[in-house]
Order: C-alpha cells, then structure tokens, then sequence
C-alpha cells in the first residue's frame, strides 16, 4: 500500500504541474486570439473536468495495480470508455442547445482531451515498466 500513496502523490502532483501549464497556455492563447468569441463552457470547467477525471482513472488503476492484479488492460479499456462517455455526458448541454458556435467549445474541449489521455497512458506505461 506504500507503492500506491508514493505513486498516487508522484502522479498528483505531476497532474497538477501538467495542468497549470496547459491551463495557462490555453488561456494565453484564448486571450490573444479569440476575445471575439463567445464560448459556452469556460476553460477552468474544462480543465476541472479533465483533472477530476484523469484523477479517478488513474487512483482506480493504480489501486487494481497495487492489491495484486498486474494485469490492467482491460480495466484501462473499460475506464477510457466511460471518460469518452462521462465527456459526451459534459457537452450535452453544448450540444443540445441552440448556441450559434459549437465548434470553438468541440475544439476547446478535445484538445486538452487528447492532451490528458496522452499523460495518463504515459504515467501508467511509465509506473507499469518500472514493475
């Protein structure tokens, strides 16, 4: 149970640091390029959103991981699955509502995604080499 609060604590606080980056340069960037455009979702909802669920996905991992079960990836599968489906869940109310622009939120969304998904499968393929 060591292994777990050691790895959880890494991974916190690298997910943290990882965010107030992309936060902060997604921000710059939405600052000086786009002060035209009216989004639906602000960007700390988008951002909150990721880390609470790149959390979640990563502690019930490291968990199944640390009580003996080496064998994850279906658990990874079965977890990326209900993110793309908690996100979809997310931008239901974009989508179903009749505002003009949904394309810049898609993006806004989706980029830091694909971001986030990157660093989990990095963080576990990481933890699960050192195994």
């Amino acid at each position: 149970m060591e292994e777990f609060k050691k790895r959880q604590i890494s991974f916190l606080l690298q997910l943290i640091g990882v965010s107030v980056v992309l936060f902060a340069i997604h921000s710059y960037l939405l600052y000086h390029f786009t002060q035209e455009i009216q989004f639906f979702f602000p960007v700390w909802q988008v951002y909150a959103f990721h880390v609470f669920i790149t959390l979640i996905l990563y502690t019930v991992i490291n968990y199944r991981f640390s009580s003996g079960k080496k064998d994850i990836f279906n658990l990874f599968m079965i977890m990326t699955f209900l993110k793309m489906a908690l996100s979809i869940l997310f931008l239901l109310p974009l989508l179903l509502s009749d505002f003009e622009s949904k394309q810049p939120d898609v993006f806004n969304f989706f980029i830091p995604y694909f971001l986030y998904l990157f660093f989990e499968v990095f963080a576990l393929t990481r933890f699960l080499q050192k195994s």
